[in-house]
């Protein structure tokens, strides 16, 4: 007995591709959220590593106002810093802004300040 094989039809295939693409974008609009917080994550983590190794870079006999002009050369001269540059940008790529208040270092990320801005 000859068994007649099926071929799928236009219109299983076409729903088939609809499903996938529905699954795909909302996967997509979900990843999106996900990857602000991870960039917001990475920022408020790497300041706070950047505002610790700058104040051993003080506690070694630097002053604040030497390591906020030259932040990069202090950080490699530690030597904790396994990548000085990478640690200076926050998770959108932007540099952060050092600052001394109140002989204390302020570190600040526009890019953290405009998504706190637009998150109300």
């Amino acid at each position: 007995m000859k068994r007649k094989k099926r071929a799928f039809t236009l219109l299983e295939i076409m729903i088939s591709i609809l499903i996938i693409t529905l699954i795909t974008g909302a996967i997509g609009y979900n990843m999106r959220g996900t990857l602000e917080k991870g960039k917001v994550f990475r920022t408020e983590q790497g300041k706070q590593q950047l505002y610790d190794l700058l104040q051993l870079c003080v506690a070694e006999g630097q002053t604040v106002e030497n390591v906020v002009k030259e932040p990069g050369k202090f950080l490699e001269k530690l030597g904790l810093a396994k990548d000085p540059a990478k640690l200076m940008v926050d998770g959108w790529g932007n540099k952060f802004d050092i600052q001394i208040i109140d002989n204390d270092f302020d570190i600040k990320s526009a890019g953290l300040e405009n998504y706190k801005k637009n998150q109300g």
